[in-house]
């Protein structure tokens, strides 16, 4: 099975709030035959778009190809929080890969919020970005770790833009009694996932990139020019970029067995009128320190989408809603009338490590994903690093190349499975507080 048609209509985004309330784009035709190209992208999300677009900014004669619409994936689909740092903490980089090396992640990192802020800017994408993403705790010794995190971010990285918060603190910004404290990064923040990729995919068609929706890529077969076999026609490139993340499939097995696709779901509530300030005060987004976790915030017209759950095999479950109502209603309970009005599911990818994974599995072949639900930033800076990375040397793409990342136990066969024990294990852990 695969997983670009498992769960969705062929060239039709989820019937998500992002997709109800977001002018769409004109569609891209499909390629026609064989062409020729300096670069040829693979995936029309944040790192396929981002490429692109700063390629053909550079002068490339780009092609990317997508086999539904720019943003179907995970791109579209997202809790929208543009995150500080890498998903796991500078200690525990620090621990894995020595302080020079967890330094670097770190400032790509914020490279990463800035390139977005700059796109945004530059590009003129109403996304409706807003600063703000609280880390909630659910236990007291969460919140004293939080706390030290957030002191550890100003001494060793001079950065001061997280705010602890003690329980009060954080029940009067966030109306669940589920929290006992956390911290809020002001350095962060959040936006409409598909209004951003969608503005990418603008820019990347102004800059010079054509794009062929619609256009589904059978194989690649290596060699002095790569060639992308498609089910419309063949792509020719000095260089191949893969950005298909989650829906990688069989393109490369290498890649593949390193970065795993995962589902998760999202739910909007109908309008909650003025109970939305019983449930977030400021206009910011939360995220929470269940293993698998629960992130939500506020739309402008004060619905809550809430994020919450995830599975591992090809096919979402038949009733999304009820998955998400039950952590959804674990955090507000006082929401338990509110109807749900929308409830989509999205394929996103992990790594063993939960870092990116950044290659070159073959000569003129480059690769990124893997951002273990911190992509919309890392997506958009790698897409940027393998632009580079297919003009010549990239110190960023070399900087995440070299991070470790093993391939799954039990490869391809195994590693769903797998996967599923240990999570449940983690929820468990999740339920007896650990």
């Amino acid at each position: 099975m695969n997983l670009l048609f498992a769960n969705d209509r062929p060239g039709a985004y989820p019937e998500s709030w992002y997709a109800e309330v977001t002018p769409p784009l004109a569609p891209f035709a499909p390629l026609a035959g064989d062409r020729r190209a300096d670069l040829c992208v693979v995936g029309g999300g944040y790192t396929g778009l981002s490429a692109a677009l700063h390629a053909a900014e550079a002068g490339a004669d780009v092609v990317l190809v997508e086999a539904h619409r720019v943003g179907f994936g995970a791109s579209g689909r997202n809790g929208g929080q543009v995150g500080s740092g890498q998903r796991l903490h500078q200690d525990a980089l620090e621990r894995m890969l020595g302080d020079a090396a967890a330094a670097r992640l770190w400032h790509l990192a914020e490279d990463a919020k800035a390139l977005v802020a700059h796109l945004i800017a530059a590009h003129a994408i109403a996304c409706d970005y807003r600063p703000g993403v609280a880390h909630a705790e659910w236990t007291n010794r969460g919140v004293d770790a939080a706390h030290a995190y957030a002191e550890k971010l100003l001494r060793d990285y001079e950065y001061d833009l997280v705010e602890p918060l003690t329980g009060d603190e954080m029940r009067a910004l966030v109306g669940s009694p589920a929290y006992k404290g956390g911290v809020v990064d002001w350095g962060a923040g959040h936006l409409n996932p598909l209004a951003f990729v969608l503005g990418l995919a603008r820019a990347a068609a102004a800059a010079g990139a054509v794009i062929h929706e619609g256009t589904l890529v059978e194989r690649v077969e290596p060699g002095a020019r790569p060639v992308v076999v498609t089910d419309k026609g063949r792509v020719t490139a000095d260089t191949v970029i893969l950005a298909a993340n989650g829906y990688l499939g069989g393109l490369e097995p290498t890649i593949a067995a390193r970065v795993m696709p995962i589902n998760n779901f999202i739910v909007a509530t109908e309008p909650l009128g003025e109970r939305a300030a019983g449930v977030l005060t400021r206009e910011i987004a939360v995220a929470d320190s269940r293993f698998v976790v629960n992130y939500f915030r506020l739309t402008p017209d004060h619905r809550l989408l809430f994020g919450g759950g995830e599975s591992y095999g090809y096919r979402f479950p038949g009733d999304i809603r009820a998955k998400v109502r039950k952590p959804m209603l674990q955090v507000f309970p006082q929401l338990a009338d509110v109807a749900l009005t929308h409830a989509w599911g999205g394929t996103l990818a992990i790594t063993r490590t939960r870092l990116p994974h950044l290659a070159a599995p073959a000569p003129g072949i480059l690769s990124a994903g893997g951002y273990s639900g911190h992509g919309v930033a890392l997506a958009t800076l790698a897409g940027r690093l393998l632009a580079e990375a297919s003009r010549g040397p990239s110190a960023g793409f070399e900087s995440f190349a070299r991070l470790p990342c093993p391939p799954f136990p039990g490869g391809t066969a195994l590693r769903t499975p797998l996967l599923a024990l240990a999570m449940a294990w983690y929820g468990l852990r999740d339920t007896l507080g650990f």
